[in-house]
């Protein structure tokens, strides 16, 4: 089995009973499991993406995708590699093959992201080709339609951009907010997304003797509720928040308000908002005691000028 040819080609339909086969555990000990068996039909699908399939003849080898953020932006995900076939180079050369697909249509760079406490996977990407770049964590404030802002919250994209390419924030991130497509997902962040979120009522501007702080809504979805039973139907709603910047903690604490609010508005279950990796995003979200993710996700970056 092992040592069959493996050839790489796009992935199809009919694949899915192996690739979830492969997939399902591919972390055994962390809840949730992998998303790729539930959403692998619509996942594949589309013409800014290409997934690839490592195949071994009678077995699926790995997996992997790459999707086209903007016109020069791609995005690296779902990389697995069947338990049977790792070692033989197989994510090298899946991932070699997404980077020449995403130069051909024009991309510089490939970003992935990948859980901090996956180890292995870290080695993976840095051994296929991806370098540092960033680090996020989740702020996850309750939806409250009673929150009460203690500051001005305008909607004014100017002003928001003017405080996000002069801030510590955009350094920290490298400029990248929660892509407004592509769930899990990062990219960067333009004047345009921010007028775009102001026109659908979505951006929130700290105003108090000056601008301090602002944050987007990126998306609203529905995901099986985590507490539900086993082939319940129950789901929650999710209100996304593309990137949250402020200048103290008190400006913090108006966002939060702001958010909360305007996820209680739209039907929110569960919130989260991408924030900085930092000790002031961190400690300033406790301190106004909205709770945070228990660990960092880090995204790493390849050069595809190279």
């Amino acid at each position: 089995m092992t040592g069959a040819t493996i050839q790489l080609r796009e992935a199809r339909h009919e694949d899915y009973e192996q690739i979830a086969a492969f997939t399902q555990n591919t972390w055994p000990d962390r809840e949730g499991g992998d998303y790729i068996p539930d959403i692998y039909h619509d996942w594949i699908d589309g013409d800014d993406r290409r997934t690839v399939v490592a195949d071994a003849g009678d077995d699926i080898a790995g997996i992997v995708q790459c999707v086209l953020l903007s016109d020069w932006e791609s995005w690296g995900q779902g990389m697995r590699v069947n338990p049977e076939f790792r070692g033989r180079g197989v994510a090298s050369r899946m991932t070699e093959d997404l980077f020449s697909w995403a130069r051909e249509q024009g991309a510089t760079v490939m970003r992935n992201m990948v859980f901090s406490w996956n180890v292995p996977g870290l080695g993976q990407s840095r051994a296929t080709g991806y370098d540092p770049a960033t680090e996020f964590r989740w702020a996850l404030p309750d939806p409250d339609p009673d929150a009460d802002p203690d500051a001005e919250i305008t909607a004014d994209p100017e002003a928001a951009w003017r405080f996000w390419t002069g801030g510590d924030a955009r350094d920290h991130l490298r400029g990248l907010a929660l892509d407004d497509e592509e769930t899990w997902a990062v990219s960067q962040l333009t004047r345009d997304h921010l007028r775009a979120a102001a026109d659908d009522g979505g951006l929130f501007v700290v105003q108090d003797d000056g601008t301090r702080g602002f944050t987007h809504r990126v998306r609203e979805y529905e995901r099986p509720a985590e507490d539900a039973a086993v082939d319940s139907d129950e789901t929650d709603r999710w209100v996304e928040y593309g990137v949250g910047a402020w200048e103290d903690a008190a400006s913090a604490d108006a966002l939060f308000d702001a958010v909360a609010r305007d996820a209680a508005d739209r039907g929110a279950d569960r919130v989260r908002m991408l924030i900085p990796e930092t000790v002031r995003a961190v400690s300033d979200a406790a301190l106004c005691r909205v709770e945070v993710s228990d660990e960092p996700d880090f995204v790493l970056a390849a050069d595809l000028t190279r």
